[in-house]
């Protein structure tokens, strides 16, 4: 049985919402879906609501909390995030039970029974957003979507992650041509904004020639602005390319945008 597993439920611009198996400790990341869909995509992944021990939310984006609430409330769900990120959302998610809410801190280690998880600041542009390395005390994991920019700091935490979700957003010609008004692209290409795809196989490739890095799910892709098979292929691209390696030795997944089709696990 798999000790660590990554399940994304929905991953993309119209919401986020990623289940983590460490051991036996079920966690969302986010669950920027209606309450209605993330309970349909638990049941598709064989997992009842009141299984989970937790939500920890990265940030404060409509797409990463719009869920949360009802969640919290519906089954009594602890929420875990950052103190930024509890100003930012709490209007947006209704009343929270106080016993319910988890405060967490940037670089701060905490554990959700047992299960460990390392919080790590990330430049996008939020209140206080954060990605998640994650352990079960022997293999790690990351959450890292709505990177903005991969800092020597960031890199050094995934080099010891076996599996990891992360953010393809956008191909760089697609975006640039595109419709979008030069202001949005400027954010998205900034240092605040998203990884492209060219960045993320980049750092990816780093990720299996130095570290433990062996299974990637991409997620978090532009609707407008990338193509799932785009997004793949860079990446794959990349890993061959840098670490003259065949891929057949590396799971590469790309995460659907609306509902649970593939997971990885070590």
């Amino acid at each position: 049985m798999n000790s660590i597993k990554i399940c994304p439920l929905s991953s993309g611009s119209s919401g986020n919402c990623i289940l983590l198996y460490i051991g036996e400790v079920k966690v969302l990341v986010d669950c920027g879906i209606t309450g209605k869909a993330a309970e349909c995509e638990l049941a598709r992944a064989g997992v009842n609501p009141k299984e989970l021990s937790a939500i920890i939310v990265t940030h404060e984006h409509i797409d990463h909390i719009s869920g949360v609430g009802i969640m919290c409330r519906r089954y009594r769900l602890p929420v875990y995030a950052t103190l930024g990120t509890w100003k930012a959302m709490i209007n947006s998610i209704g009343k929270i039970d106080p016993l319910l809410i988890r405060y967490i801190a940037s670089e701060v280690p905490f554990e959700i029974n047992g299960a460990q998880f390392h919080p790590f600041s990330t430049s996008h542009d939020a209140a206080e957003s954060i990605g998640l390395v994650f352990s079960d005390g022997e293999k790690y994991g990351a959450v890292a979507t709505d990177l903005g920019t991969v800092t020597k700091h960031i890199f050094d935490l995934l080099l010891k992650c076996s599996i990891i979700m992360i953010e393809a957003n956008h191909d760089e010609a697609m975006l640039i041509s595109g419709p979008y008004p030069r202001h949005l692209k400027e954010r998205i290409l900034s240092d605040c904004g998203h990884l492209s795809n060219k960045l993320c196989g980049a750092l990816c490739a780093k990720l299996v020639r130095e570290g433990a890095l062996r299974k990637i799910m991409l997620g978090h892709l532009s609707s407008d602005n990338n193509t799932p098979h785009l997004a793949y292929e860079t990446v794959k691209n990349s890993i061959e390319n840098a670490c003259c390696c065949n891929t057949e030795d590396i799971t590469l997944f790309v995460a659907d945008r609306y509902s649970m089709k593939e997971e990885i696990g070590d």
